[in-house]
């Protein structure tokens, strides 16, 4: 089993990719990370693991890779599109891979870096993510501003249960907002929705606007989110 350190300041694609990658059945997500401080603290912690790192977070890349290297792990960076692949892997960084790249080829990034190979993607041209965004943006149009709560919560996690909680509805209403969203998104489950939703950032933001005015979920204890059971996608 391999252990997977993942930092993201932003949360709603932090709790996208966390499910891509918990959904492996060789990956377990050790632990989930909002800031290099809680980062730092896990890659000293869960050592021999693969560091899934965003860009947005600002390392100081000199004295995070050689953490990284102290603690035998290998890292994968989610660069910012624009940015250089060759910044990163010049510094000793095993993946890149793009804030739109698609679940699928996180994963096989995340693979090959495993096996000690290295992953470079090349970042998507612009008539790609005009496209991508014209996607998200039609979707996001079609959404109600409860069924964009809704998968919100989804990408973050929540079961119909808690989002039933967090809405002030009951689980059949929102079992019944779900069959709608699926509908409009065109993807048949929870993890499709959560896949498609942060592979179209337009769509992940407006997501991530619509629950900005609700209540946080409980941090975990020690400031770093553990991955359980939870991280993996089932229905509720």
């Amino acid at each position: 089993m391999n252990k997977i350190i993942l930092g993201d300041n932003q949360a709603i694609f932090r709790a996208g990719i966390a499910k891509v990658l918990a959904s492996e059945e060789d990956f377990r997500v050790a632990a989930q990370c909002s800031d290099m401080a809680r980062m730092v603290l896990a890659v000293d912690t869960y050592r021999s693991s693969i560091v899934v790192f965003a860009s947005a977070l600002r390392p100081d890349m000199a004295d995070f890779m050689n953490r990284i290297k102290t603690a035998g792990s290998r890292s994968v960076v989610i660069a910012e599109n624009g940015e250089s692949a060759s910044s990163y892997t010049a510094q000793g960084v095993r993946g890149v891979v793009y804030r739109n790249t698609t679940g699928a080829a996180l994963v096989d990034c995340v693979h090959k870096v495993v096996h000690g190979l290295t992953c470079v993607q090349r970042p998507a041209d612009s008539a790609h993510n005009e496209d991508e965004d014209s996607v998200g943006a039609r979707v996001r149009d079609r959404l109600t501003p409860k069924e964009m709560k809704i998968v919100a919560l989804i990408v973050q996690g929540c079961k119909n249960k808690e989002i039933a909680q967090r809405l002030g509805t009951t689980e059949q209403v929102i079992k019944n907002y779900l069959r709608s969203v699926y509908d409009k998104t065109g993807v048949s489950d929870r993890l499709e929705l959560a896949l498609f939703t942060i592979h179209h950032r337009i769509l992940a933001a407006a997501a991530a606007e619509a629950v900005s005015g609700l209540p946080a979920a409980a941090p975990a204890a020690n400031g770093i989110q553990a991955a359980t059971s939870t991280l993996q996608m089932r229905s509720a």
